[in-house]
């Protein structure tokens, strides 16, 4: 079928060629067993390969166990995993569609009383020991809120251990990794100033606090060489991060170049969506991330993210902003997504927002494969 839509060409992304440029954006899910992927995870991508995706990024894949809310939320740390992702990836592929792994560390996010924390036998770390305000796990009663962390005295450690998920997703068979480097997570908190008050080389000025961030994606780039992406969050406030504009566009501005230079196949922008409140304080930086970032990329392709319909997809692709769109919540609903918009059939379903994240003791499969494609 031939199409001028501009979502529907194909887009050179490192050394893979997409069919589309509409992909799926990694979402937190919740279906692991004991952090192991599961045959109803399979059935999960497969239905969205199958629909259509031109790549899908996984859910978040944490590089240690780590106490994060998300009490079944999966890690990349052992030859199980490996085995595990692997039959995922499989069958994705074979369902015509390429996967990327996304690999991150919530770093003081995580909690000490969590499950997962515990049995690492590590304390929370943090770039300093400066607690994020706010804070809910499912799996502990109340409201604990977060922690202070402890600060990590030497940030090599946390970059071996991204090293060796990066490794061991290699091995999983993902065709690329995107490094999480957004909503307030371990990257984030080395980013933001508000949250790194360091005085060696990791933090103070803009350099020192994208060390980390430019030190992992470079460790990404010796495993998937071109076939490595990264996601960031520049307009902030998720989990108590944000800086004040100006110091937010000098950071992003230095990092995605940087990132570029080093070879990355993407730079996916989470835009502003709205206020972030935390205990009575906005902490988002509403601005443009498309005109305030994209003049610094000039090698890697961009993806947008945010609350992005197709049509405006369309318009923001096919005018050149940007290469492709990341979608996230449509494609819960909607498995056949982009074969809905190749023929043009609406996106007429709203997810069940109560089953996004399952209940204890819930069927698994609600709210997460039982939504049927109507598009073959």
């Amino acid at each position: 079928m031939t199409t001028t839509k501009a979502l529907l060409q194909p887009l050179q992304l490192g050394d893979i060629t997409l069919k589309n440029r509409i992909t799926m954006a990694a979402m937190t899910r919740n279906r692991t067993e004991d952090t192991y992927p599961t045959e109803l995870m399979k059935k999960y991508y497969v239905q969205r390969a199958q629909g259509g995706a031109g790549l899908i990024v996984s859910e978040g894949i944490l590089v240690s166990h780590q106490g994060a809310e998300w009490s079944n939320a999966p890690v990349m740390a052992d030859e199980k995993h490996v085995a595990g992702w692997r039959v995922i990836t499989d069958a994705v592929h074979q369902a015509g569609s390429y996967i990327y792994v996304q690999l991150g560390h919530v770093g003081r996010l995580a909690h000490p009383e969590a499950r997962q924390q515990k049995l690492s036998g590590l304390p929370v770390y943090g770039p300093s020991a400066i607690a994020a305000r706010g804070g809910k796990f499912r799996e502990l009663p109340g409201v604990p809120g977060y922690v202070t962390p402890v600060a990590i005295e030497d940030p090599w450690v946390l970059i071996n251990q991204f090293k060796q998920a990066i490794t061991k997703a290699k091995a999983a068979g993902f065709d690329g990794v995107e490094i999480h480097g957004a909503y307030g997570h371990l990257i984030p908190q080395f980013l933001d100033s508000t949250s790194n008050n360091r005085t060696d080389q990791w933090g103070g000025s803009v350099e020192n606090r994208t060390r980390f961030a430019l030190e992992i994606v470079k460790a990404a780039i010796k495993v998937f060489g071109k076939n490595v992406g990264l996601k960031l969050s520049p307009a902030g406030g998720q989990n108590d991060v944000g800086m004040p504009l100006q110091e937010t566009l000098e950071t992003f501005s230095y990092l995605v170049s940087e990132a570029d230079k080093l070879g990355v196949a993407y730079i996916a922008l989470v835009r502003y969506t709205g206020p972030v409140e935390i205990d009575g304080v906005d902490r988002a930086t509403p601005h443009d991330v498309i005109e305030s970032y994209v003049p610094f990329i000039k090698r890697a392709k961009v993806i947008l993210n945010g609350a992005i319909s197709l049509e405006e997809g369309e318009s923001l692709v096919a005018s050149g902003k940007v290469d492709a769109i990341s979608i996230g919540l449509h494609f819960i609903a909607h498995p056949d997504l982009a074969r809905r918009f190749e023929r043009e059939i609406e996106l007429d379903r709203t997810p069940d927002f109560e089953r996004i994240f399952p209940k204890v003791g819930e069927d698994l499969s609600l709210g997460y494969t039982d939504y049927v494609a109507v598009v073959a």
